[in-house]
């Protein structure tokens, strides 16, 4: 029963979460710029908007593809609250983007293609850093059990630092901010031709964005298992690395696709692998 408990509360409450972060980027970004910016509510304004508006489709298939990526959102982030194996977890939101990109190469617009191959890039950017993080959080802790990680008490940051570095790294990927908003950018210059997303209009494109905001959450609440020993220190440190990811996106210009490729893999190598290293290195000297 409490897991029924926590399923529903994320069904329901991650979206009104996600939607209000949208709504303080946004505000944030505004005031960086020098302008006032929209009201905190205005993420779920142009959601409600785009609900109401006509679904135009190029082809039958793509908004079964981005139900799909919705869904599979959602069951990412239900299992991780719920507490199962972080590597299931991880392969259901692999399975998330990967639905996303068939949503775009099935609209057969150009635009789309190329923003289905950036996605597919920068899923092969950030993948590697996911599966060292759950490696090194099973280095930490000795179980992939969500359960079990925040239910240890262990200080994970203290043992993967490095991880946790790698980690905030490739986060602004799946942010989906600069500098590496290839496939698809949240800004607003970007609504005529945006990537992966430009032949989805109402309905669609507002699944695509509601599935951001169940997503962020998510991503957060991985943050957060580095500090789970403190809850209070763990919901500090998640709000400052979402604050973090606004201020890089405002202040850097857009990577092009190798040089986050290569970024990517050099910020595993260096953080993340060595890290575990050295942590495997240091256990073994401890038995």
């Amino acid at each position: 029963m409490n897991y029924l408990w926590i399923a529903l509360s994320f069904i329901i409450l991650a979206p009104i979460e996600g939607g209000l972060l949208t709504g303080i980027d946004r505000i944030l970004s505004a005031r960086f710029q020098g302008r006032v910016g929209p009201p905190l509510l205005q993420p779920f304004y142009d959601v409600f908007k785009l609900l109401q508006k006509e679904n135009t489709i190029v082809t039958r298939s793509q908004n079964f593809y981005i139900l799909g990526f919705l869904i599979f959102i959602i069951i990412t982030g239900v299992l991780f609250f719920c507490g199962v194996d972080i590597l299931l977890v991880i392969f259901v939101l692999t399975l998330a983007s990967i639905f996303l990109v068939l949503g775009g190469y099935s609209t057969h617009s150009p635009y789309s293609y190329i923003g289905s191959e950036r996605e597919l890039i920068l899923m092969m950017s950030y993948e590697p850093m996911v599966l060292l993080t759950a490696i090194g959080i099973y280095m930490a802790t000795g179980s992939f059990s969500l359960a079990d990680i925040i239910s240890s008490g262990t200080p994970v940051i203290a043992y993967i630092p490095g991880v946790f570095i790698g980690f905030v790294y490739i986060i602004l990927i799946k942010f989906r901010k600069s500098p590496f908003d290839l496939s698809m950018s949240h800004h607003a210059h970007q609504e005529v031709v945006r990537g992966i997303a430009t032949e989805f209009n109402g309905r669609a494109l507002a699944m695509i964005e509601i599935s951001h905001w169940y997503e962020n959450i998510f991503l957060l609440g991985v943050v957060y298992l580095f500090f789970a020993f403190n809850p209070i220190l763990g919901l500090f440190m998640t709000l400052v690395v979402y604050f973090l990811s606004i201020v890089v996106d405002n202040v850097s210009a857009r990577f092009k696709w190798q040089l986050v490729f290569k970024s990517s893999w050099l910020v595993a190598v260096i953080f993340g692998i060595i890290n575990i290293v050295v942590l495997y290195v240091l256990k073994m000297g401890w038995k």
